[in-house]
């Protein structure tokens, strides 16, 4: 049977889900799905195709005869003294049925270890921090930072510092927008490009902010879009962690 290849889009979406993606390529992929919507749904389809194989796992605890016959085939244990069947031990039936049942239990045993790490895995994608600080650095597509966000869950404030001071012209503000992970994004107001800003954050915008949400800055009208959604080029962007 052959095996579909998958198109590069959803390569990078399975690793990105998977955590295994370097810090670089992740970036790449969270300013993409800001522009591209098919990106996006492949990116949701895979983190929710991974999130149930682990949902209701339970922890396993293997019987000891399990490890002993584990040790055993693998050479840690001595093997019990039996007399050779006929023609020596590669024809040793009982020798290779308990070999079969080792290597069946070391499998299952791996199974259980993968199956454990990747609901860890999903589960730290989706952390929402209950107390203390979430920061994001909001940097534009080469790299370069333009704001820093932090996020005192506790007090319910933000404050976003500028890195640098981008040029914007005349007649138009800059506007921070959060993009929870498959919805709309939400105004959390205009950011100055040369100075400091602060924000409360409403209990409804907190609930939303956790390690899949994405910062983003958009050049908007003077005093910020008039449709409640983004209107003008976006111009930074940066993934939500907690610090």
């Amino acid at each position: 049977m052959n095996t579909p290849a998958l198109s590069d889009d959803d390569l990078r979406c399975a690793e990105y889900a998977l955590g295994v993606l370097d810090s670089d390529s992740r970036r790449a992929l969270e300013r993409e799905v800001l522009h591209n919507a098919a990106l996006r749904a492949t990116l949701d389809t895979w983190l929710a195709r991974f999130a149930p194989l682990a949902e209701d796992l339970p922890g396993i605890e293997p019987p000891a005869r399990v490890w002993t016959r584990v040790q055993r085939d693998l050479g840690f244990l001595p093997v019990p003294t039996k007399t050779p069947a006929r023609g020596g031990w590669w024809n040793d039936v009982g020798l290779w049925r308990w070999f079969g049942i080792g290597a069946s239990a070391a499998a299952l045993v791996l199974l259980a270890v993968n199956l454990v790490t990747l609901r860890e895995t999903q589960r730290t994608a989706t952390v929402v921090a209950q107390d203390g600080y979430m920061v994001a650095t909001i940097a534009r597509s080469d790299g370069v930072a333009h704001w820093t966000a932090t996020v005192d869950v506790r007090r319910a404030r933000m404050v976003v510092v500028p890195a640098v001071h981008p040029q914007v012209a005349a007649g138009h503000s800059t506007e921070l927008w959060l993009i929870p992970p498959g919805a709309k994004p939400v105004a959390l107001g205009i950011v100055p490009t040369d100075a400091p800003a602060s924000m409360p954050l409403s209990p409804r915008i907190l609930a939303q902010m956790s390690t899949r949400a994405i910062l983003a800055v958009s050049v908007e009208p003077q005093g910020g879009s008039p449709t409640g959604q983004p209107t003008g080029p976006v111009i930074a962007t940066g993934m939500m962690h907690i610090a």
